[in-house]
């Protein structure tokens, strides 16, 4: 299932995605893309585990698992009212859209509205979506291998510093750490794109 409004709902897996309006720049500088993670961190990683990610000049990916109710509130003790899993990342984007329009003097929207959403329904699908999200500043001609590009979760995935990334789920569904990197060198993006059901508006992302 696809769509901008589809519902978020506890327990499921979801490809998120988003461009800057009119396909114009989110992140110009280093300090930007590290921002911007600063605030997914902030807004995003008690209500969701995240399995990939990469960030764009002009739009990103991240693949995520949005946590059950008990989970978050394990962590944040809060009411049970809890707000929708969407508004976490509509929080993300305004305060991101904020500090980026202070820092460049601009004003109005910066993201499409709304993010889009693809619900992940099972594991095969999840491996070709870390694959096409690895391959993605590759395929848009910003390096020759994931391993040059600085703004992936592949460099994580590949690490043994502490993280937040579910690297070892990750990992594990390439069966090994070999088993991973020979996935994302045999990697073909057309037959992931078709694989993946993309139209060719979203193969821009």
């Amino acid at each position: 299932m696809t769509g901008s409004t589809l519902k978020l709902l506890h327990g499921q897996y979801y490809h998120i995605y988003n461009r800057g309006i009119n396909s114009c720049n989110l992140f110009y500088e280093a300090e930007n893309y590290e921002y911007f993670m600063q605030l997914y961190d902030k807004y995003i990683s008690v209500y969701a585990e995240t399995f990939a990610w990469v960030l764009m000049p002009n739009h990103f990916h991240f693949v995520v698992r949005i946590k059950e109710e008990p989970e978050v509130l394990a962590i944040k003790h809060e009411p049970l009212t809890l707000k929708p899993p969407h508004q976490h990342f509509s929080n993300l984007f305004n305060a991101y859209t904020k500090a980026f329009n202070e820092r460049f003097n601009r004003h109005g929207s910066l993201f499409e509205r709304p993010f889009k959403r693809k619900l992940v329904d099972n594991e095969q699908y999840l491996k070709q979506l870390v694959l096409y999200v690895h391959h993605n500043p590759v395929h848009h001609g910003f390096c020759s291998h994931p391993l040059e590009y600085p703004w992936s979760s592949y460099l994580t995935c590949l690490s043994e510093k502490q993280t937040k990334l579910q690297r070892e789920k990750v990992v594990g569904w390439f069966q090994d750490v070999d088993g991973f990197t020979k996935s994302h060198q045999e990697i073909n993006i057309s037959e992931i794109d078709k694989w993946l059901g993309l139209n060719s508006s979203e193969t821009t992302y």
